[in-house]
């Protein structure tokens, strides 16, 4: 099975994430660091509603490893509402979830899967 680049990337990134564990660079043990969630990586998913006077997102999901979470359909707060001109219902993309520090689940990032 052939794995794009960006995949293999987000699955990395997904895996490097807190509580701090021990990666491997090179196969040798380096330092955890703490990235903020959004960097992470991307996930996908199906876009389900889009509120733009909310800014907000609805997605259907897989696992969301860097934030502890199962597959699901859940809305996200856009950090940049000009995000959702490029989308719409229907639209599978990879997105870059987070969460702020009250909990509000947050897409800083997202793209159209073509």
């Amino acid at each position: 099975m052939k794995t794009s680049p960006v995949l293999a990337l987000a699955v990395a990134a997904l895996i490097a994430s807190p509580p701090a564990t021990a990666q491997h660079v090179h196969g040798k043990a380096a330092a955890p660091t703490a990235a903020p969630t959004a960097a992470r990586g991307l996930a996908e998913g199906e876009v389900r509603r889009i509120d733009r006077a909310k800014g907000t997102i609805t997605i259907k999901h897989g696992p969301l490893e860097a934030l502890g979470m199962g597959p699901m359909t859940m809305p996200f707060v856009v950090t940049d509402p000009a995000m959702l001109a490029n989308v719409k219902d229907g639209d599978r993309v990879r997105f870059a979830p987070g969460q702020t520090s009250d909990g509000k689940l947050t897409v800083s990032r997202i793209e159209v899967v073509r």
